[in-house]
């Protein structure tokens, strides 16, 4: 609600004092999706994530095999071999911790890896989108796929096939094939005009 109460005073206000002003959207998602470089670096990354989760799943079995194989000789075991044996599993345990944080965490080499790919794509696209709003005289362009919500669209101000095309690349199909805003993006989504 807030959301759309910032976005009504916002256009409100812009739509007094400046009339002639001009918007356009795009779908930097559709766009991404649009371009092979993108769709080779997604499959590189799903596979190191594969990778990775199989590297972890295999020492939650190892972890599993040493908790069970300890919990069937713990009764027969002295109490500084059981003490042994729960520190060697509580340490594997701690590593696992560590293992997931490193791959899977916030600044973890999945994060890192997506940032060296994907990043360099997203700095084009943008400057893309700078270039045409600058070009073209947009006061504005909007984000179609980001968190932005946009209500209503009409289709003719879209211009992600004009970015598409403006990167040398084609289209993948028509406009009304796009995802209407269900993917994210960390691309920056507005433009300063000169």
């Amino acid at each position: 609600m807030k959301k759309i109460l910032v976005a009504i005073v916002l256009f409100l206000g812009v739509g007094i004092g400046a009339q002639a002003q001009k918007f356009a959207y795009v779908d930097t998602q559709y766009i991404l999706d649009n371009i092979p470089e993108y769709k080779m670096s997604q499959t590189q990354l799903d596979d190191l994530s594969k990778k990775w989760q199989q590297e972890i799943e295999e020492k939650i079995g190892e972890i599993d095999r040493l908790f069970k194989a300890y919990q069937t000789d713990a009764v027969l075991l002295p109490e500084d071999v059981k003490k042994q044996r729960e520190d060697e599993i509580f340490q594997k345990e701690k590593n696992l911790r560590e293992l997931k944080k490193k791959r899977f965490g916030k600044d973890g080499d999945l994060f890192k890896k997506r940032e060296e790919l994907i990043k360099p794509l997203q700095d084009k696209i943008f400057n893309a989108i700078k270039t045409m709003a600058d070009q073209r005289g947009y006061a504005m362009i909007f984000d179609r796929s980001g968190s932005l919500s946009i209500l209503y669209a009409n289709e003719r101000y879209d211009k992600s096939d004009e970015v598409l095309e403006d990167l040398g690349y084609s289209a993948g199909g028509s406009n009304s094939g796009k995802s209407g805003g269900s993917g994210s993006s960390s691309s920056k989504n507005s433009t300063k005009r000169r």
